[in-house]
């Protein structure tokens, strides 16, 4: 680039991943506001049933995020102290949280090199005495190998699958959370489906009943059951749980998402569609994967730039691509480099190079429902004009 030029920008900025929101959840919302029920209440029984029936699930489990829902299932399983969960680097942060809350250790291994999920052979190689489950995580609506971590954690570890990225993903045509062990969901405001804030549960009936008593302070029954009609007040603490119910007001938001969410799909996959075709040719660009064996949710378009290819770093691309008003985001920082993390564990960043070699050339690009096909072709050109700008 020319020193002083300008680059070509869009008119207004775009930003990364807003929510899409309509008049139907808007009005089921004020429904619910106008009701004489707004806490955790019929909307969201009759959520969790959409949701489990959408996913042939037996089961679900509306709670306030998919970290409460992580929480949730790793101490219904009674993991504590002394215990190891296997997870990945590769994640946001509360993924690894949830096993410290509960006194246990995450061992972090790396990731696959092309998904960017967990690496099922390394997991094989990470597995001791100690370990109590399997944590993976469906990295940008990917599906982890799951037939490789049932193997392994047969008979001797409980598999959590942290769906965060995945809903409506398959694996083997199958939905992600349709099978009985635990798989946490979340409806935080960037997700493909959204509460504003939430999560959901799903696992088999038995594992779910003593969750949802986990959830709510321990307690026998909740606060629909004691007072609505019919309803006793009486109730008993069974241990100490958690505060971690779903609101009917956010059920209501979730109740209309749900409807659309094949809508939804539709357009990200159009979306991704266009991206594929406009960054296949350039070699200075490493476009994401999808194995036959999937159905991806497409939550992030995940971007790895080939740094050999070009004379300014994944920073400096961020930097360009906003100076074109173009959002972007950066998924993830992997856990090992964080201090708290890097500190107790001893790690450095070559501790996991997979994990630590893609994040220092990966940036996601805006990837959500209520882009139009304009938008689209301003990423496109924002992001092929910074590569023909700094090309090596």
């Amino acid at each position: 680039m020319t020193v002083g030029s300008v680059p070509t920008k869009r008119g207004a900025f775009l930003p990364f991943s807003p929510p899409t929101i309509g008049e139907e959840e808007i009005g089921e919302v004020v429904d619910t506001l106008r009701s004489s029920w707004i806490t955790t209440g019929p909307k969201t029984k009759r959520f969790e049933s959409d949701f489990a029936a959408y996913l042939q699930t037996p089961g679900a489990l509306a709670l306030s995020s998919c970290t409460a829902a992580l929480h949730t299932a790793l101490t219904t399983l009674g993991i504590g102290p002394g215990d190891e969960v296997i997870t990945t680097p590769m994640t946001f942060t509360a993924s690894v949280n949830v096993i410290e809350h509960c006194g246990a250790r995450p061992v972090l291994v790396d990731v696959e090199p092309d998904t960017l999920n967990l690496d099922a052979g390394a997991v094989a190689a990470a597995l001791t005495p100690r370990t109590r489950a399997i944590l993976p995580v469906h990295y940008a609506g990917h599906p982890v190998e799951l037939d490789a971590l049932h193997a392994l954690a047969a008979q001797r570890c409980a598999i959590v699958e942290d769906a965060a990225h995945a809903l409506p993903a398959r694996y083997r045509g199958r939905p992600i959370g349709a099978g009985g062990n635990p798989v946490a969901f979340s409806f935080y405001a960037t997700k493909n489906l959204t509460t504003a804030e939430g999560g959901m549960l799903t696992a088999d009936p038995e594992f779910l009943a003593r969750a949802r008593v986990v959830s709510l302070h321990g307690m026998s029954r909740d606060a629909w059951k004691r007072y609505d009609k019919g309803g006793s007040w009486y109730y008993e603490v069974l241990l100490p749980g958690f505060k971690y119910n779903m609101t009917d007001i956010q059920a209501a938001l979730g109740l209309w998402q749900l409807r659309k969410l094949e809508q939804f799909q539709r357009r990200r996959r159009e979306v991704v569609t266009q991206y594929h075709r406009a960054f296949a040719a350039e070699p200075a660009l490493e476009l994401p994967v999808t194995r036959p064996t999937v159905e991806h949710a497409w939550h992030l378009y995940v971007l790895r730039l080939r740094l050999e290819a070009l004379t300014i770093d994944r920073d400096r691309f961020i930097q360009e691509l906003t100076a074109r008003n173009i959002g972007t985001s950066v998924h993830f920082i992997p856990i090992h480099l964080h201090p708290y993390y890097r500190d107790k564990y001893g790690f450095t960043p070559q501790s996991f190079p997979v994990a630590y070699g893609n994040y220092r050339r990966m940036l996601s690009l805006p990837l959500n429902p209520r882009l139009t096909d304009g938008d689209v072709g301003d990423v496109i050109e924002a992001v092929l004009d910074v590569v023909r700008s700094f090309r090596a």
